[in-house]
């Protein structure tokens, strides 16, 4: 189907009459005819959609086009030169010192001699570096004209493409790692003192020169969910299997939970988390060494190294947990460290699709609690009979507002067959009362109320008495 779409476009018929064997007229017209090969030429789409795919796939496309670019001025050169030569043997060789000397003159005859120097003489005038002989005649006149006027388009192309180069490159950057710019700008105008604005400056001097990203999600945001999954399963999941409470979980979970992970970067001397502080998330070391110090900062109780994690047990409510969300430990970055970051809210999110998973993390949770001997057994037996009495009760207050709501509804109903039923009454007592005769007294009150319809009321009198007998 493929190959009989293609046969029925314009594309087939330039590919044809691009593979015409028009070399084979070079053995009867000799090799000095290039424009036998001129239908050649037709193959120039394909060549720039061969570009364009090529740089949609590589994995390095400035430099891509950098060479492309490279490409395209040697091709104008190379055709330039071809000019010269031709123009040269039209004028004829050695006629001026403008057009290529006589080949009769010794190492001008070579054919390697007469490319190089018309290649050399064409570089020459496009460029614009001068140091040509000047043109004889109005021929040479017009092609030095027309050289120069494509050497002008040329540079402009140049700065036109080299400037698209390094603004795709800047903002390459800017989207991989966060602009100092603004928060150099930021410190000096708040008078940051020098130590702390030198600490800032070398962190993002450590995350351009070592490639560090910390907008993971901004960067992937545009692609489907399905293959953002993907790519970061295949970049963190390793990392995210590690966390023991995350062992044995289901894969659709571990990979919900991969797309929640923020990476971050820590300077040396910075503390990640403090003693007493409220535990919102949890750390997994990728790169890097932290140290569990004492109060004073200075005392080292333990080292933690890549592929370690800590603070999980704060991000999972448990029962009887003797800490509670307090941390227990100072945790202090030796270096640049460079950390995953898994936050409570994220992680609550995940698991309410996830209850079984849920229970699991809970258990495994509550082993680690037993081997640090803080978990208080008393509280949490309290604490979930606490919570199955609430359950009670809240049963109990569900069940009694089903009875006042079946009640309500009762009453409703009553009420509005109540109301239908008066309302029919009240309409049985109008008809009745419409076949009781007028009082006199109301009816001359209306005649004197309305003078000006007398006569019509008089006529109707009749009419109207005899209503109620003919009913």
């Amino acid at each position: 189907r493929i190959a009989g779409r293609y046969v029925r476009t314009w594309s087939f018929l330039l590919d044809l009459a691009s593979l015409v064997p028009t070399d084979a007229l070079y053995a009867r017209l000799g090799p000095h005819t290039p424009t036998l090969r001129l239908n050649r030429f037709l193959r120039a789409p394909r060549l720039f959609e061969a570009f364009d795919r090529t740089e949609t796939r590589t994995a390095h496309p400035n430099a891509f086009r950098i060479a492309k670019l490279m490409l395209y001025i040697f091709v104008v050169i190379h055709w330039n030169s071809c000019l010269y030569f031709a123009l040269s043997r039209y004028l004829g060789f050695g006629r001026d010192v403008w057009v290529y000397p006589d080949p009769a003159r010794p190492g001008f005859e070579r054919l390697r001699r007469q490319y190089l120097y018309s290649f050399y003489f064409s570089t020459l005038i496009l460029t614009t570096v001068g140091d040509t002989p000047m043109p004889a005649r109005e021929e040479e006149y017009l092609f030095m004209v027309g050289d120069f006027l494509l050497a002008v388009m040329g540079f402009a192309t140049i700065m036109g493409s080299m400037s698209s180069v390094i603004y795709n490159m800047n903002t390459a950057d800017a989207a991989f790692y966060p602009d100092h710019a603004l928060v150099k700008k930021y410190m000096k105008l708040q008078h940051v003192n020098r130590r702390l604005e030198r600490r800032v400056i070398d962190w993002y001097q450590h995350l351009q020169i070592n490639k560090k990203m910390t907008n993971e999600v901004a960067i992937l945001q545009h692609l489907p969910e399905r293959l953002r999954a993907e790519v970061a399963v295949s970049v963190h999941l390793s990392t995210l299997s590690r966390v023991q409470i995350f062992q044995n979980c289901e894969a659709s979970l571990l990979e919900e939970l991969v797309l929640k992970l923020q990476p971050q970067t820590y300077s040396p001397g910075e503390y990640v988390c403090r003693k007493g502080d409220i535990g919102r998330e949890m750390y997994i070391i990728r790169e890097g060494q932290l140290a569990v110090v004492a109060d004073d900062g200075v005392t080292q109780y333990a080292v933690l190294g890549a592929g370690l994690y800590f603070g999980e047990i704060s991000i999972i409510n448990i029962k009887g947990n003797m800490s509670g969300n307090r941390r227990t430990a100072n945790i202090k970055s030796l270096g640049y460290s460079d950390l995953f970051c898994l936050s409570k809210e994220d992680l609550r999110e995940v698991l309410s699709e996830y209850p079984q998973a849920q229970t699991v993390m809970e258990e495994k949770g509550r082993e680690i609690l037993l081997k640090m001997n803080k978990l208080d057994v008393n509280a949490e037996a309290a604490e979930i009979a606490l919570q199955e009495a609430t359950e009670s009760r809240l049963k109990g207050l569900d069940q009694q507002l089903d009875d006042l709501q079946t009640k309500f509804a009762r009453l409703l109903a009553e009420l509005e067959s109540s109301a239908l039923k008066i309302a029919y009454r009240i309409e049985r007592l109008e008809w009745q009362t419409r076949e009781w005769p007028m009082p006199e007294g109301v009816v001359e009150a209306d005649d004197e109320s309305e003078p000006g319809e007398g006569t019509s009321k008089a006529e109707e009198g009749p009419l109207g008495q005899e209503g109620p007998s003919g009913l």
